[in-house]
This record gives C-alpha cells, sequence and structure tokens, in this order.
C-alpha cells in the first residue's frame, strides 16, 4: 500500500473519532504507533497530514546559509581543514565535517610532492617511452639494470601523515614513543644501489665528502659492471638518472666503452624518478628493512644498512622490474605527467 493511500485512511479514520490505537491495529502494522499518533496530532492542528517540511526540530547549525558559507569557505583554497572551518562558522568540529562530507560531499585528499615538470620534460618522458619500445622487447627490458643513489641519516624515516601510536591517553602515548626528534646535523650517508630482475647489487657507501665523476666511474661503475656481467653475462643494459656525475662526459664515455649497453645522457627523461624501480619501490623496501632503534651512530647506521640491503625481498625486486614497461605504457597514455604509483 502507497504512503498517500495510508495516509487518506488515517486521515478518514482519525476524523470518524476512532483513536490511534485502533487505528494502528486496523492497519496492521503498516505504519508504526508513533507515526500514527504524530499523523493524529497533525490532523487536530492543522486538518490534514502535511510531510512536505521535515519533522522533528529545525536545525539551527546545518543550515542552508551555514552550509553556503562553508561551500565559499573552500573556494579557492588549496588546503583548509574542519578545524579551520568549524572556527570560521563558530560550529563544532562534528557539525563542520557533516557540512562537509554529508552537504557538500567533500573527502579529504592527502597533499601529495612530486617534480615540477614542464611540457618540454613531459615531450621528453613521451619520446623516452617510444623510444623504448621500439628498441628494447619486453625480454630485453628484463636485463636493464637500474641504479640510484640515496642519502640516509642517522634518525631513520618515518611517515608523520600515517604513522600513529596507539594508546589509552597521552601519557601513554608519550611512553610508547610518540615524539619522533630530529638533530639539527644529523650524521649522514650517501649509498648507491643497482637492482635488476635477477637481484640486488652489493651496497657502494660514501661516508665521506662529495660524489664527483671521478668517484663515481672509480667507485661506483665498476661495481655495476661486475653485477651485471654476473647477472646476465655480456647482454644487458645499464640506467642511471641525470645527475652531473652520470651526465659528465668522462662518465658517459666509460660507460660507451666498459658497458655492453647503457641509456646515455640525451635519452633518459630529466625529472622522471617515477620510472626508476628503485624509487618507486625498492628504496622503501630497503629503509623498512633497516632496524632503526639500532641505528645511533654512523657506525651502526652503515651496519643497518649493509644488513638491511640483504633483507629486501626479491619478488618485489623482480615485480618492480617486471612493471617497469607497464610504466611506461601509462606514460605514454597520461601525455608524460608524473606517475604516482
Amino acid at each position: 500500500m502507497k504512503s498517500k493511500d495510508v495516509q487518506k485512511i488515517v486521515l478518514s479514520k482519525y476524523q470518524n473519532h476512532e483513536p490511534p490505537k485502533k487505528i494502528f491495529r486496523d492497519l496492521n502494522g503498516a505504519v508504526g504507533y508513533s507515526t500514527i499518533r504524530r499523523w493524529c496530532k497533525m490532523i487536530r492542528d492543522t486538518g490534514e497530514i502535511n510531510l512536505n517540511s521535515p519533522t522533528g526540530c529545525p536545525r539551527i547549525i546545518r543550515t542552508k546559509e551555514t552550509i553556503r558559507k562553508a561551500k565559499n569557505h573552500f573556494k579557492g583554497s588549496k588546503t583548509k581543514s574542519s578545524r579551520k572551518l568549524a572556527l570560521s562558522l563558530a560550529i563544532s568540529r562534528s557539525s563542520a565535517l557533516r557540512i562537509i562530507k554529508e552537504d557538500l560531499k567533500l573527502k579529504s585528499y592527502k597533499m601529495v610532492t612530486e617534480p615540477l615538470l614542464t611540457d618540454e620534460h613531459k615531450a621528453k618522458r613521451k619520446t623516452f617511452a617510444n623510444w623504448v619500445r621500439k628498441h628494447y622487447r619486453k625480454e630485453n627490458t628484463m636485463r636493464f639494470v637500474f641504479s640510484d643513489e640515496k642519502m640516509f641519516d642517522i634518525d631513520g624515516v618515518y611517515n608523520a601523515q600515517n604513522d600513529r601510536v596507539w594508546a589509552v591517553d597521552l601519557e601513554d602515548a608519550d611512553q610508547k614513543c610518540r615524539k619522533k626528534q630530529r638533530r639539527k646535523f644529523p650524521q649522514k650517508v650517501m649509498v648507491w644501489l643497482a637492482v635488476c630482475s635477477e637481484g640486488v647489487s652489493p651496497l657502494v657507501l660514501f661516508e665521506n665528502g662529495t660524489v664527483d665523476h671521478v668517484r663515481y666511474i672509480h667507485e661506483v661503475l665498476p661495481v655495476a659492471r661486475k653485477f651485471g656481467n654476473k647477472m646476465f653475462g655480456n647482454n644487458w643494459t645499464f640506467q642511471q638518472d641525470g645527475a652531473r656525475p652520470h651526465t659528465h662526459q668522462e662518465t658517459q664515455d666509460w660507460c660507451s666503452t666498459n658497458l655492453p649497453s647503457f641509456i646515455d645522457k640525451e635519452h633518459w627523461p630529466p625529472n622522471s624518478p617515477d620510472l626508476n624501480p628503485l624509487d618507486y619501490s625498492i628504496w622503501n623496501e630497503f629503509a623498512q628493512s633497516v632496524n632503526w632503534k639500532k641505528v645511533t651512530s654512523k657506525k651502526t647506521l652503515i651496519i643497518e644498512l649493509k644488513r638491511a640491503v640483504k633483507a629486501i625481498r626479491p619478488d618485489v625486486v623482480r615485480e618492480s622490474c617486471a612493471s617497469w614497461t607497464n610504466r611506461l605504457y601509462r606514460l605514454s597514455e597520461n601525455n608524460g605527467e608524473y606517475l604516482r604509483d
């Protein structure tokens, strides 16, 4: 039975002086008793059942005017919190959240950082993807050796947005190391690493000084050559990004003379860490393998880095290398834009 028909029956019965309880029994539960009583009260007050206006107390917080102000609050703004909205409208934060989620249908997303890509960069990225597809088959890309450098310090790594400490109160949370203390000038170690579908290279550490093309040629490239030859014989391709020690002419000449194949500086696109498995996968795996509780000095950091590199899971390495050609395809599809995952 439709709601309008039920209302007509209730109206007719109540006008015939039937009490709400009898009407409820006659309708055999089609409408709740409290609803029938409310309808009967409407009939007494207005002579009809009018459901055009919402039942209950009128809104005094989430009014149309408040929602309009909240909508204007977010216009042209990149970052606005529910707490700031509540303060500006003089309402509770829970009311602000309901307005944001239920009335404005907005969702919260984390801010992310990524390299600044110009139109020229995007064009070069697309050109690189097309060049790889033209010159290498899928099985050939599985014989690529990807490399990169990264700086680690003794304060470790943590995610300020997602890392949480669960505790019964603030004091308990502090006892569970809620606070992350960082030194003003922490001791640092730069490391070089290479990966391929078959495994991970030995770790090269730079404890002191900067890495120029001379150190890179003498300390890194021989390790890369030995690793690549061990994994694939004389049929593999070396990758390095556009850092200055890599693009120096002496470095390029060394690679051309001593390696079976390599991606030269004219082909590797600028600002493209999303095309290196180390950046989009392996460095995170590496950092998570470090026991940062044991790191209290540069010496212990080096010990942990040497241990952690052996704990990198082979399946993670292989999967990240195998997905590389798919990333190039996505790159071409999205017009050279940065790949977020």
